[in-house]
């Protein structure tokens, strides 16, 4: 009998899900595995993230409003704006400018 995956390993597959040169937030990837309320578990799943087989793009995981809130669970404070700015996603001031524009949310490009 197989296990059911737990709520981390949920949201490292809605994570890798994301396309290069966009962002979501912790709460939207929260809302589409059904528990909005959990944005911050989602959170502590990124921050647990750099250890994953295969990888988690973390970088791509930030706050309601775009910041870079997560950034200091990086190697470095500036490694998470390195790999957004690789990706073609312009940051300022840790804020993703144009943040709707990169927004990608789970609950409209996925289907449950």
């Amino acid at each position: 009998m197989q296990q059911e995956p737990g709520f981390f390993d949920l949201v490292y597959q809605v994570a890798r899900l994301i396309p290069k040169g966009r962002v979501t937030s912790y709460g939207a990837i929260a809302a589409y595995l059904g528990s909005a309320k959990s944005a911050r578990m989602v959170g502590w799943a990124m921050n647990a993230a750099h250890q994953q087989k295969p990888k988690v793009p973390a970088h791509r995981v930030v706050n309601r409003n775009g910041m870079l809130s997560g950034k200091h669970h990086f190697v470095t404070s500036d490694a998470m704006q390195q790999l957004l700015e690789k990706e073609g996603v312009k940051v300022k001031d840790d804020q993703i400018l144009n943040f709707t524009k990169h927004f990608w949310d789970p609950r409209k490009e996925l289907s449950l």
